[in-house]
């Protein structure tokens, strides 16, 4: 197996993550007043998680489209994935917002995703090297 691959699996994970990131960002940048009602989640935090995913998403998708790809890039997204699932827990756990029902399974739901995709991430990367 060539080096080109072994790094498909990886760079479709990566474009997978950037058109989840990406739509996902629009999502709550745009509908950040409706699922305030329904998940109870504040809508500027919504709106800047939604606008924090755009970039990410561009950048993500930037770096599997390179030539080779960016041993470093690629740990960053992995790490900034990590750090996301980390501070949904904490936004949970902190106590200083008051989710619905919907709003924690929503907060638990996206962060097991991100979660499973970055530890995919991770045996892609591994997979290449």
């Amino acid at each position: 197996m060539t080096h080109t691959d072994r790094s498909t699996f990886l760079r479709r994970l990566l474009i997978a993550d950037a058109a989840i990131s990406g739509t996902f960002g629009l999502l709550l940048f745009a509908a950040a007043g409706l699922l305030e009602r329904w998940l109870a989640l504040p809508a500027p935090l919504l709106r800047y998680s939604g606008f924090s995913l755009l970039p990410f998403a561009v950048v993500v998708f930037y770096l599997a489209k390179r030539d080779v790809l960016s041993r470093t890039g690629v740990w960053t997204v992995i790490v900034l994935n990590a750090a996301w699932v980390v501070a949904s827990a904490a936004l949970l756990l902190a106590g200083n917002v008051e989710p619905s029902p919907l709003g924690y399974a929503f907060v638990v739901v996206q962060a097991i995703a991100v979660a499973a995709l970055a530890e995919m991430q991770y045996m892609g990367l591994r997979r290449v090297a």
